[in-house]
């Protein structure tokens, strides 16, 4: 138990810290309500039980290993947070409803899923994290290491639903602080658009695996 007491806590820790993900929750319950908001949750946490069967199955070794697939993942990852940030930047306004391309409720909640899914499935540092941790807390005394890995899988990815309903909720309420406010609206919006790019722009030049 108390194994599993520190597993949260380091979780918690990294949820906590600003990316790509928070950021897009934020923005998007700004702009479209926390409907869309927790579709773009529903679809962060298909993204991170994928990233851990791919940490299961060992493809994030070969991520590593492969210089030339990681490379291709990642640039790609880069780009389209560079793509999301640009729409946010010339998007005509905040307010629920304004957003360009959205046909309907069924649409858009879908639209936003996708856009969670990609948003954390494309960032390969993200499948990486889920090779790097859970191994760290497996205990080959405690028997059926790949039950292990499946629990602290589906706590890793119940516990980022749950940031992520937080930061969705919190969204939410920014952008109804901010529908009476122009001048605040139109800074949020270069703030969180301003952020997306720039985590692409980090992802494309960090080298690192």
């Amino acid at each position: 138990m108390s194994e599993l007491v520190l597993f949260v806590g380091a979780l918690a820790i990294a949820y906590l810290l600003p990316g790509p993900d928070m950021f897009l929750l934020l923005q998007t319950g700004a702009l479209g309500g926390r409907r869309q908001a927790f579709a773009i949750a529903i679809g962060l946490g298909v993204a991170r039980a994928v990233h851990v069967a791919l940490a299961a199955m060992g493809l994030a070794t070969l991520l590593r290993s492969s210089p030339s697939v990681f490379e291709a993942v990642r640039l790609i990852g880069a780009l389209y947070l560079a793509w999301l940030g640009y729409n946010i930047l010339r998007a005509p306004s905040l307010l629920p409803g304004a957003a360009k391309g959205v046909a309907g409720p069924a649409a858009g909640l879908r639209r936003a899923v996708l856009r969670g899914l990609l948003t954390n499935l494309l960032n390969p540092k993200a499948l990486i994290f889920c090779s790097v941790l859970l191994p760290q807390f497996l205990r080959v005394e405690n028997g059926g290491v790949y039950g292990q890995f499946l629990l602290l899988g589906a706590v890793l990815v119940a516990t980022g639903f749950v940031f992520d309903v937080h930061y969705a909720i919190a969204g939410d309420r920014i952008g109804a602080f901010l529908a009476r406010r122009p001048l605040w609206r139109r800074l949020q919006q270069w703030l969180f658009g301003t952020a997306l790019i720039a985590f692409g722009a980090r992802l494309a030049l960090d080298k690192g695996t």
